[in-house]
C-alpha cells in the first residue's frame, strides 16, 4: 500500500504518493518535463532520455519517467544544463528524421515537431547526412497502413503498443546501429507479418512514421466527377471524436455539424451506418435464434468487427464456424447502396461511388475482400478514417467548430438508439438482446442492460430469455481476446453469444480515431468520454430497438423480403478462410 510523502520540485513543495514516478508528480502539479518516448502503461522505458531531470545530491541527470520519488527528495526539471541536454538529444533524433511536415499526417499533432519548436532546434547535424530514401525502410503495399522508418524516432512506443494491447509483436527493433528500422520481421510487410490492422501502433506513434493509406484524393476525384453519384456512410463513433480534430473537448457530439460539413463538401446523399446497425442486428438476431434452436454451432461470435475477424483467421480459425456469417454495418450499408438505392433511384451501380467515413484502419481491408461485392465492383469504394474526414473538411477551408447542424439527407439514414449505441464495448450485445429477447418472449422486453456495458476486458451476464438462460460475453482488445478464445478452448461454461472487439473500448476507440496526445490522455478516459455520446444519442432516441426501425422493415419489404433470406444471404452475408502469418517463409 503506498503512502503519502514529501518532496520538491524546483523548489515547490509537494505531498505525493511514493509509488509513483517524477514524471507522474511533475504530471499532477503542471509542471512541464518534456518526453517522447512514455507512454503511460504501455512503454516506459525511457530511451529518448528527453525527460532528463537533477536531483539534488546525485550525480548524473536521470530520466524522471523511470525514477521513483523518495521522501525529501529534491528535483531540478528546468536549468541550462537540462535544456542543453534535451536539446542536444532532440538535435540527434532530427539528423535522422525526415522533414516533409507540409505533406505529413501529423503535421497538425506530431509531438516530435512540438518539442523541436520548444527548444529551438534548428538541426545543424542535418548537412553532415545526406537524406537518402534507399536507406529506410518504407512498407505500404497492404494498402492499408504505411510505415516509413524515414519519420521514426526509435522511440519504440508502437513496438510495446503492438505487444500489450495485441499480444502479437508484429513490430520490433530490427538491424543494429545506425541502421536500427522499426517493422516485422525480415523485411516483410504488415500484411504478411499477420497485422490485424488495429492501429494501435499509429495512435502509439508520436510522428508520422505510422498512419493509414490515405485515400483522400481518390474521394475528391469522385466528388469533382460529375457523372458519378458519391454516396457517404458514417459509422456511430465518427460523431463521437471527429470534434477533437477541430479543438473541441473529447466526449463532444458533432453529429449535427458532421452532416452539415458532408453536405457543403458536395456528396450527393448521406447514409448513416447506424441504419445498417439496425439491419446488421435483424440479420445477426435472426441468426441467433437459429443457432439457439439447434440449426448452428454454439456460442455465435459477433462479426462487426474486421480487426477482431482478423484476428480470429490468423490465430485461432478452429473458431471460425462460430463467427457470424453477417457482413459488417460498413459492408451491408454498402450491398444496400449498389443494389436496392441503385434500382430504387434507377442509377447504374457503375456510376455509383461509395464512401464510408470510420473510426477504423480495419475497415480499409474489409472493404478490399474479394467477397465484399458482386458483379464486379465492391460495395465500398473508399474508406476514410476519421482523422482523414478531419483532413478533408480542414481543405475544403471549413471549421466543423462553426457550422450549423442538419440533419442528413439520404433515404437510408434513420436509425434506431440500438444502431448508435453499436461503437462502444457491449452496444452490439446490447442492441442485439433488446432484439432477441423481445422476439422470443412475444412481448416488450427491458430496453437497457446494463450489465455488459463498461470498460472491464472481458464482461459475462446470464439474460433470462423465454425460459432459458442465456450466457453472453463481452471481449475487446487482442489481449482479451486471446485469453479468453484460450479459456473458452477447455471451458465447460456453455456460452451462447459473445461479442467481440478489435480496439479496446470498442469502435470509439479504433485505431482511426483522432490522436489523442499521450500526456492528455495519461489523465483522461477517452474511451468513457466518448462512448457517453453514444449512449446519450440511445437515451434520446425516440425508437431505440432496431427491429422497429420502420425503414428497415420497409426495405424487408421491398427488397430484401425477410432476416436471412435467400437474397440477405447473397447480399449481406460473407464467408472466411484460414490465414497464416509469415506464410512464404
Amino acid at each position: 500500500m503506498s503512502k503519502q510523502i514529501k518532496l520538491w520540485i524546483n523548489d515547490q513543495e509537494i505531498i505525493a504518493n511514493d509509488d509513483q514516478t517524477i514524471l507522474e508528480v511533475a504530471q499532477e502539479n503542471e509542471i512541464y518535463i518534456p518526453r517522447l518516448c512514455y507512454l503511460k502503461n504501455i512503454h516506459e522505458e525511457g530511451n529518448c532520455r528527453l525527460c532528463s531531470i537533477k536531483i539534488e545530491g546525485q550525480s548524473n541527470l536521470k530520466p524522471a519517467c523511470k525514477t521513483a520519488i523518495t521522501e525529501g527528495m529534491r528535483v531540478i526539471t528546468n536549468d541550462q544544463e537540462i535544456y542543453d541536454d534535451v536539446s542536444m538529444n532532440l538535435e540527434l533524433l532530427a539528423k535522422r528524421h525526415h522533414f516533409e511536415c507540409f505533406k505529413c499526417s501529423r503535421e497538425d499533432n506530431c509531438e516530435f515537431l512540438d518539442l523541436l519548436r520548444r527548444y529551438s532546434v534548428d538541426n545543424e547535424f542535418s548537412h553532415m547526412y545526406g537524406f537518402n530514401p534507399e536507406d529506410y525502410y518504407y512498407s505500404d503495399s497492404s494498402g492499408v497502413m504505411v510505415l516509413d522508418s524515414s519519420k521514426c524516432v526509435l522511440c519504440g512506443r508502437c513496438v510495446s503498443a503492438c505487444e500489450k494491447q495485441t499480444g502479437l509483436s508484429i513490430l520490433g527493433f530490427n538491424e543494429r546501429g545506425a541502421h536500427t528500422y522499426v517493422g516485422p520481421a525480415q523485411f516483410h510487410n504488415l500484411e504478411d507479418a499477420g497485422c490485424i490492422y488495429c492501429g494501435k501502433c499509429i495512435q502509439a506513434c508520436p510522428t508520422g512514421a505510422l498512419r493509414e493509406k490515405d485515400d483522400i484524393k481518390f474521394v475528391e476525384r469522385a466528388l469533382r466527377d460529375k457523372s458519378k453519384k458519391v454516396i457517404v456512410q458514417v459509422a456511430p463513433s465518427v460523431r463521437t471524436a471527429l470534434g477533437e480534430s477541430f479543438g473541441l473537448p473529447i466526449g463532444t457530439n458533432v453529429e449535427g455539424q458532421m452532416f452539415t460539413a458532408l453536405k457543403k463538401m458536395g456528396f450527393d446523399e448521406i447514409m448513416d451506418t447506424n441504419f445498417a446497425a439496425d439491419l446488421t442486428i435483424m440479420e445477426e438476431g435472426t441468426e441467433f435464434i437459429n443457432r439457439l434452436n439447434g440449426k448452428g454451432k454454439l456460442p455465435l461470435f459477433t462479426s462487426c468487427s474486421p480487426g477482431w475477424v482478423n484476428y480470429l483467421e490468423l490465430y485461432f480459425p478452429e473458431f471460425m464456424d462460430n463467427l457470424s456469417s453477417c457482413k459488417s454495418p460498413q459492408q451491408m450499408a454498402g450491398a444496400v447502396i449498389k443494389t436496392y438505392y441503385a434500382q430504387k433511384m434507377n442509377i447504374d451501380p457503375k456510376n455509383i461511388v461509395s464512401v464510408s467515413m470510420m473510426p477504423c484502419i480495419a475497415k480499409k481491408a474489409e472493404a478490399r475482400r474479394e467477397d465484399m461485392g458482386r458483379d464486379g465492383y465492391q460495395d465500398v469504394d473508399y474508406v476514410l478514417t476519421t482523422r482523414e474526414f478531419a483532413r478533408l473538411i480542414k481543405r475544403h477551408d471549413l471549421d466543423l467548430t462553426t457550422l450549423e447542424s442538419s440533419k442528413p439527407y439520404g433515404m437510408l439514414s434513420s436509425y434506431t438508439g440500438a444502431g448508435a449505441i453499436f461503437g462502444a464495448t457491449g452496444g452490439v450485445m446490447e442492441a442485439a438482446l433488446r432484439t432477441v429477447s423481445e422476439i422470443l418472449e412475444e412481448k416488450p422486453t427491458k430496453i437497457d442492460f446494463k450489465s455488459i456495458r463498461g470498460n472491464a476486458d472481458i464482461k459475462e451476464a446470464t439474460i433470462h430469455i423465454k425460459g432459458t438462460d442465456v450466457n453472453v460475453a463481452v471481449v475487446h482488445g487482442g489481449i482479451a481476446i486471446k485469453i479468453f478464445l484460450e479459456q473458452l478452448k477447455t471451458s465447460s461454461k456453455q456460452y451462447h453469444f459473445v461479442e467481440f472487439m478489435g480496439c479496446s473500448g470498442g469502435c470509439i476507440n479504433g485505431g482511426g480515431q483522432p490522436i489523442v496526445p499521450a500526456k492528455i490522455a495519461d489523465v483522461t478516459d477517452v474511451r468513457t468520454l466518448r462512448a457517453s455520446v453514444l449512449y446519450d444519442i440511445d437515451k434520446n432516441t425516440k425508437i431505440r430497438k432496431s427491429h422497429e426501425n420502420e425503414f428497415v422493415q420497409t426495405l424487408y419489404r421491398e427488397f430484401l423480403e425477410k432476416p436471412n433470406s435467400h437474397k440477405a444471404h447473397e447480399l449481406l452475408h460473407t464467408s472466411y478462410k484460414k490465414r497464416e502469418p509469415y506464410h512464404d517463409i
